[in-house]
């Protein structure tokens, strides 16, 4: 488990609301970035503080603890880092990756179309024609977070022009062609900078292209995504887990076993992720990844239900029950982030389906 920084905890526990609102969306990015959390899990060679993806995990769960909004963005930024660390643009890398260490630009995933475009749920929405020499593309993703107005870079899946495979590109805030929505309204989690990006007949070269073949490449970084998404429900869980534990008293005993139980399958699920991303076990078993996604969000709801059973009717007070309250929308949120559970039981079922029809007779 990663402690934060007194002054960060302190921070994020003044801002989470805010940050929950709408409020202290430029406030967020560089306070994360002067903590030096962008730099766990990254090479001293480049640098980081050293470690690996599970101490990205570790971080982001603690920030999500405070704050899911603050997780979410950290998320995104830290994934952007970690395609740019795992892709043979090493150009690319060394440009790009000390504004995004020290948080002067935003880094934004943008792979969540080419996640479920891998697992078979849907087409590439950005597609590449031939422009001479340069690359022309147009498309559009509707839901892109961490897309910080002063600048954002942007990791998207492309349908290679002709018959040329699916590739990374980088894009850029400052593209001609790229144009930004206004922040879309979401219930919460408005402090995230999540917008919709429209691609139109943006030019790019192959200094911009994070990896030329789409299909070989997302499944190695596949595990980082997703493991490092599952730290904002280990997060969420584990502070309604110790809010529900410090409430624990007269009338509510009746709670601790429930209690117990979850503690103990939060610990157990967040040690089998921690173990399969360094193993690398998730690479060619991606389907025990995405059973933990799902267990991990379960874990989280059954975790501010408790809390909620332990709260009472202070829950529905304004001043007492303003963190329950966030955590209920918090953890509402969970199943929606791309890829959803829905389309992860969806890709388990079809794999489960063609693992049967090759079994012989």
């Amino acid at each position: 488990m990663t402690e934060l920084p007194a002054d960060l905890a302190a921070w994020l526990d003044s801002a989470a609301h805010d940050l929950d609102t709408g409020a202290n969306v430029h406030a967020l990015l560089p306070t994360l970035a002067d903590a030096g959390l962008f730099k766990i899990g990254v090479p001293a060679s480049l640098g980081g503080t050293g470690g690996d993806a599970t101490d990205a995990v570790a971080a982001i769960a603690a920030v999500s603890d405070r704050s899911l909004a603050a997780g979410f963005v950290f998320w995104g930024h830290r994934t952007f880092i970690e395609y740019l660390l795992q892709s043979p643009n090493t150009a690319l890398r060394d440009r790009l990756l000390p504004d995004l260490l020290t948080g002067r630009r935003a880094g934004a995933t943008g792979l969540s179309n080419a996640m479920k475009f891998l697992s078979g749920i849907e087409g590439l929405q950005i597609k590449a024609s031939q422009a001479g020499d340069n690359l022309r593309i147009d498309g559009k993703l509707p839901w892109i977070t961490n897309l910080h107005v002063d600048g954002f870079d942007a990791a998207a899946a492309v349908q290679g022009a002709g018959d040329a495979p699916a590739f990374i590109a980088s894009l850029s805030s400052d593209d001609a062609g790229l144009t930004r929505s206004p922040d879309l309204d979401l219930m919460a989690m408005r402090g995230t900078s999540t917008a919709a990006i429209t691609i139109d007949n943006v030019t790019i070269d192959a200094s911009r292209i994070i990896h030329p073949n789409a299909g070989e490449w997302l499944p190695k970084v596949r595990p980082a995504f997703l493991g490092m998404q599952c730290a904002m429900s280990i997060g969420v869980a584990r502070r309604a887990l110790a809010e529900t534990n410090a409430l624990l008293g007269t009338g509510r005993g009746v709670l601790a076993t429930p209690l117990d139980e979850l503690v103990d399958d939060l610990e157990e699920a967040e040690a089998e992720l921690l173990k399969g991303l360094r193993d690398n076990r998730f690479e060619t078993g991606a389907e025990a990844l995405f059973s933990l996604r799902i267990r991990l969000a379960d874990i989280a709801a059954a975790a501010v239900q408790l809390e909620l059973s332990a709260s009472g009717g202070r829950a529905y007070l304004s001043v007492p029950g303003k963190g329950i309250q966030r955590r209920l929308r918090e953890v509402a949120f969970i199943p929606l982030v791309t890829p959803s559970l829905v389309q992860l039981k969806t890709a388990l079922v079809s794999q489960s389906q063609r693992a049967t029809i090759k079994e012989p007779a």
